[in-house]
């Protein structure tokens, strides 16, 4: 019997789910391909659409567009924790092969610049969300697997690139805190954002593969190195194009590589 509620609980969550959705893109779940890309930004969901000339679905909280032929969609959640979370928890309705997050982060060393694309292999958990998906001593890793292919693409493209550490935070304007910010220096992250613990945390517990490609957009630490709306306009000029075109020849190159070689361990 209580196998049989459970089996029926898991029935209408994922109905619910699939739903939600539905709702919050304004695309039915049929339109998902198996490989996305997830942003925060419209002008990353409009490059991507003129690139795979496909269209863009309004939700009531979020954008898509899904490029059929490519089998690869993109998804703009918005920013922040909570939202990062509740598209994970979404797609694993879907089950993704792969997916991928297309962020920006604050440089946190004197080596990086402005540009620069940063890998990350761990996450440091401070944005509290996570702490709902998995106990807190769980580190929040991205998929090596795909982690793979990413490096794999930005060493073929010779662009410069960094691998270590993320702190995530749910702490907007941190830069005016002198105590927060000594704690940084003391973890020796190599660089912080919002999400990308969130992401990984979540991902492993509803068992979404996920990595990121992450561009250095300001170094928060350095005298005028917070983003500025002037310095944010120049960032998307310079480096959208590009950030956007290795996160889909990653996951095209995936599709090139037969599953059986792409082990995900859960």
């Amino acid at each position: 019997m209580a196998s049989k509620s459970a089996k029926t609980k898991e029935q209408k969550r994922k109905k619910i789910g699939i739903g939600t959705l539905e709702r919050y893109t304004g695309s039915e779940a049929a339109d998902f391909q198996p490989y996305i890309l997830l942003v925060n930004f419209d002008r990353y969901v409009e490059r991507f659409s003129l690139i795979s000339k496909s269209r863009i679905f309004e939700g009531s909280v979020m954008s898509a567009c899904h490029w059929f032929k490519e089998k690869v969609s993109m998804v703009n959640y918005g920013v922040g924790s909570p939202t990062a979370a509740l598209i994970v928890e979404l797609l694993s309705f879907v089950k993704p092969k792969g997916v991928i997050m297309l962020g920006m982060c604050g440089g946190l060393r004197k080596n990086q610049k402005i540009g620069d694309f940063f890998l990350p292999v761990a996450a440091i958990r401070g944005e509290g969300t996570s702490d709902h998906y998995m106990p807190p001593q769980v580190p929040s890793l991205s998929s090596f697997t795909i982690q793979r292919f990413v490096a794999a693409e930005i060493e073929e493209r010779k662009l410069r690139r960094h691998t270590g550490v993320i702190h995530s935070t749910n702490y907007r304007f941190w830069e005016f805190d002198e105590e927060f910010c000594k704690r940084l220096i003391l973890e020796k992250v190599q660089t912080i954002d919002m999400e990308c613990a969130t992401l990984f945390t979540t991902g492993f517990a509803r068992q979404v593969p996920i990595g990121a490609l992450m561009l250095i957009s300001d170094k928060p630490l350095e005298k005028g190195g917070i983003k500025t709306k002037e310095s944010s306009r120049e960032i998307f000029q310079t480096y959208q194009q590009i950030h956007i075109e290795c996160g889909i020849s990653v996951l095209k190159d995936m599709q090139r590589t037969p599953m059986n070689k792409i082990q995900y361990h859960w």
